[in-house]
């Protein structure tokens, strides 16, 4: 998706905030309520990464960056940030969403239409596939790979062609929620970035339906925001915490959050 600014998000909370009260059953809190999560700690991140996706698995982390003649897929240190691996794309490729399925990497293109697959130990490339239309975020629930292109439709593809099995459509009570970015596959639910702002979305696999809006524009301190900060995207899970790793396209720093609204407890469970 095209880079924004920092205060696209505002622009961004006025429209959720509009859609959350329109819901009788959800509340919108733009930091004046209570937080929704806790951070356990605050790790570096490189403010050259425009992050589009966001793995961990078995202490491994990878990443997939965009912009033009700056897309790569890496993998990157936890504790530093530093950059141990990466593969390039090329010049003309602007990369998107990330998923690991079964010992490889996908990885989706915003508007050339093709995904690639990597060797998840070496980042060697192995394969691509064509689809129609702009690639957002990827997700897998371990067996499709989950994939959004920004309108409110989610399609589960088959890992081994790349075809459509299933369509979802996402829904905040009646209405489609549009510019679903960047998903995580979180123990049976969806999470997902609302693109352009720093929510956070919890989404029903089977229905489509949003059973929770996560408010994080207050993660990111003001003070590390610069004209070049952009908006929150990045989600991983550890499955042996319970807890979410996100950052944001450009951010200074990767947080660690353990979420505590009442819905949480089906997420994080017992380590």
């Amino acid at each position: 998706m095209p880079s924004t600014t920092a205060h696209s998000s505002c622009r961004a909370t006025v429209r959720i905030c509009g859609l959350l009260l329109a819901s009788s059953s959800l509340a919108c809190q733009t930091g004046s309520g209570p937080r929704a999560y806790d951070v356990i700690r605050r790790l570096p991140h490189d403010t050259g990464a425009f992050t589009q996706g966001l793995v961990y698995s078995d202490g491994r982390l990878f990443e997939s960056t965009g912009r033009l003649g700056r897309s790569q897929v890496r993998e990157v240190a936890l504790e530093t940030g530093r950059v141990l691996a990466a593969t390039s794309l090329a010049p003309d490729r602007f990369g998107e969403g990330l998923a690991l399925l079964d010992g490889r990497l996908y990885q989706l293109t915003w508007k050339t239409e093709v995904a690639y697959i990597y060797d998840a130990e070496t980042l060697a490339p192995l394969d691509s596939f064509r689809y129609d239309g702009e690639g957002w975020g990827l997700a897998t629930d371990g067996t499709s790979l989950i994939m959004s292109n920004g309108t409110a439709t989610l399609r589960f593809r088959d890992p081994a062609t790349f075809e459509v099995v299933r369509e979802l459509t996402v829904r905040d009570g009646s209405s489609p929620l549009t510019m679903v970015n960047e998903l995580e596959y979180v123990r049976g639910e969806l999470f997902a970035n609302v693109y352009p702002s720093d929510w956070l979305v919890r989404i029903d696999p089977a229905s489509g339906e949003v059973r929770e809006w996560i408010d994080l524009s207050d993660l990111l301190p003001s003070s590390d925001r610069t004209r070049d900060t952009d908006v929150l995207n990045g989600i991983a899970f550890d499955e042996s915490t319970g807890h979410l790793f996100v950052t944001g396209k450009l951010w200074p720093a990767l947080f660690e959050i353990r979420l505590h609204s009442p819905a949480s407890d089906d997420i994080a469970g017992t380590p």
